[in-house]
């Protein structure tokens, strides 16, 4: 299943509204963490899966990247991503991730935030992701956490007064569709478990270098007070491998 929420012109607008949306990466939680995972990017080919708004296209860019294409299934993320853009070197392609199609020893990097989770063959686009890559090339993700994702309603257990007591995980071994709610809309996702995640890097011929379940800087925390409670539960993972040379 292929999922296009946000073309969808209400979810779009609430999208649109938030933090991540308005002000980029230095108001994206993992940021900090993520950019530390990825390898020098200078001179290098980059490819970013569901690149949304083109934010990290255009970062690795400034970081000196000579090519960089962003693919996004949602044509209103990438008309908002050309919007920002006034690059020759970075190009945006209207494509499922799980559709990529490129040649083998494409690109040098390949990264992908925040998209993965909307995608059934997770395992299959790592293999794709191994074939495009040159040897020695770097595939670095951020997904939602498995232990945000075990259930569907994706939220705390509270009192009866409102406050929250804690992070609820069960059906956790039970992997695939879940409908959840987000931006106030029923939202596809598929939870997969840690050793789904990591092992389907294994058996793509991935060598894993670091996994990382960040959360927020006391910066981000300084300017986004309501992010507070991220500290108690991981709600990110993030992955760096290589295909050996």
């Amino acid at each position: 299943m292929q999922q296009n929420k946000y073309d969808d012109p209400e979810f779009f607008l609430q999208y649109s509204r938030m933090p991540r949306s308005t002000q980029g990466l230095n108001a994206a939680g993992e940021w900090s963490v993520l950019r530390k995972m990825l390898p020098p990017l200078e001179g290098k080919t980059v490819l970013d899966l569901g690149c949304g708004f083109g934010w990290h296209c255009r970062y690795a860019r400034e970081q000196g990247a000579a090519q960089v294409t962003g693919i996004d299934i949602s044509e209103k993320m990438l008309e908002q991503a050309r919007q920002a853009t006034s690059d020759e070197a970075i190009t945006y392609r209207r494509l499922p991730i799980e559709a990529i199609d490129y040649p083998a020893g494409s690109f040098d990097v390949v990264l992908s935030s925040l998209a993965l989770h909307y995608v059934a063959p997770y395992a299959e686009v790592c293999r794709k992701v191994f074939s495009c890559l040159r040897p020695g090339g770097s595939f670095v993700l951020s997904t939602e956490h498995p232990v945000f994702t075990a259930l569907p309603q994706q939220d705390w257990f509270t009192d009866t007064a409102g406050k929250r007591l804690h992070w609820p995980v069960d059906l956790y071994q039970d992997q695939g569709l879940r409908h959840t709610t987000f931006l106030g809309h029923t939202v596809a996702k598929y939870h997969r478990t840690l050793e789904t995640l990591l092992n389907s890097l294994l058996e793509a011929g991935f060598q894993l270098q670091s996994v990382a379940e960040p959360q927020p800087t006391a910066e981000i925390l300084a300017a986004y007070p309501e992010m507070q409670d991220e500290t108690r539960r991981p709600i990110f993972l993030l992955a760096a491998a290589i295909k050996p040379s």
